[in-house]
Order: structure tokens, then sequence, then C-alpha cells
């Protein structure tokens, strides 16, 4: 059975992801307002990919989430704010939120960046409770919301798209994408990146060291 909502676009999806995140993270500022969800939206930190847009494309989003009682609104203050309703709408637990909003914020994962990734919203024992969530997802009779991509070329894990926003185009190319065996996943890249910081930071201290010696030998 295919979903209960039309496919949502990218903006729509980070609206829906901020919303969740934030309710966790600064539950004091909760429901948001359109500029929170506009900062949120355009954050450049946590967010691939990274996004510019405007306040109207925002509220535009929120309008059309609206519409799907994905986005529910209330005005008890000076400016409108606006609060999440996919579990409700979707009929899936809190975990499977927390799951979902994480993909809409940063694009496919592995279920261990996952887990890492969605730890402020929901802690997740290990990576066996993921992959339970995961897997109930993907295999829901009214249509599945995830889907477990095919392995990339030179990857040891595999990662998990979210289909809200219809068949990733991600999915077809998996197969194909750098024959050549040059591809590296998006834990293989972070840990290549934490190992060039942790060198860099090695090296700066050996300088350190060897100046201090230098100093005190009077060389």
């Amino acid at each position: 059975m295919a979903n209960p909502i039309p496919a949502l676009s990218l903006l729509e999806t980070r609206v829906l992801g901020v919303l969740v995140e934030k309710q966790h993270t600064v539950p004091d500022s909760y429901p948001l307002t359109l500029n929170a969800l506009v900062s949120g939206a355009n954050q450049k930190t946590a967010r691939d990919p990274v996004i510019e847009a405007g306040e109207a494309e925002v509220q535009g989003a929120i309008d059309h989430l609206k519409s799907l009682s994905l986005v529910m609104e209330s005005s008890g203050g000076r400016v409108m704010r606006y609060a999440q309703n996919v579990g409700k709408v979707l009929g899936i637990p809190p975990q499977s939120v927390a799951l979902l909003a994480v993909m809409f914020l940063r694009g496919p994962q592995t279920a261990g960046e996952l887990r890492i990734n969605s730890d402020r919203l929901h802690k997740f024992g290990d990576i066996l409770a993921v992959e339970g969530f995961l897997n109930e997802l993907a295999e829901r009779r009214d249509g599945a919301l995830v889907r477990e991509l095919a392995k990339q070329p030179g990857a040891r894990e595999t990662r998990w798209v979210h289909l809200l926003s219809g068949e990733p185009a991600v999915a077809a190319a998996a197969p194909t994408a750098a024959s050549s065996g040059d591809a590296v996943s998006a834990s293989e890249l972070a840990a290549m990146k934490a190992n060039i910081d942790q060198l860099q930071s090695d090296v700066a201290s050996l300088k350190e060291t060897v100046a201090r010696l230098c100093k005190e030998l009077g060389t």
C-alpha cells in the first residue's frame, strides 16, 4: 500500500527534521517560530546537504505540511509557532520519528551513524535496537518509510535512506558509482578526517616539545 502522504520536498523534510530536533534539544523554545525554522533549516552544522532557504520558501513548506497535518500551528504568543505531528500522522513510535528526523537532516546513514546522530533525540541501547526500528519502518503494511541501500564499493556497512521524498536517486546509482573502487562511506570519511585532525594535533605537540628541548639545551 502506498504511503498516505505525497512525496515531500527536501525543504519540507528539512523543516520536519528541525521541528523534531529542536523539540528535544531546545524544549523551552518549542513550538518554533518561522524565524527559528529558517535558522534551523539553513544551519551549517549537522546538515547534509547544507541549504539556503528564504523565509517565504520555508513558510510555503510549512503551509504544505500543515495541509497534510504533519505540522500544527499555534498562536498563543505574539507570533505563530509550529509543532510537528509526524508520529501521529504516520502511526509510528517516537524512536522511529527520531531516526527519520536524523535522515531528514543528514541524508542516508549507516545504522551506527544513526545511533550516534539520534542520541539527543532518543538514546538507543545498541545498534541492534536501531536496526530493529529501521526494519519495522521498511516493512510497514501502509508502505515502507525507509530503505536499506546497496552497499557501495569499498564500504563496510550499508546505509539507510528515508522514502518520504520518493525513490532516492542514490539507490539506483549506488551499484555503478565510483567503479574504480575509490568510493568511501560517510563514516569512513569522518574517520579519515578525525585521523587527520589527530595527526595535526600530534605534529603541533611535537613541535612544542622540540622547541622546549632546544631552548633548554641552548641550541
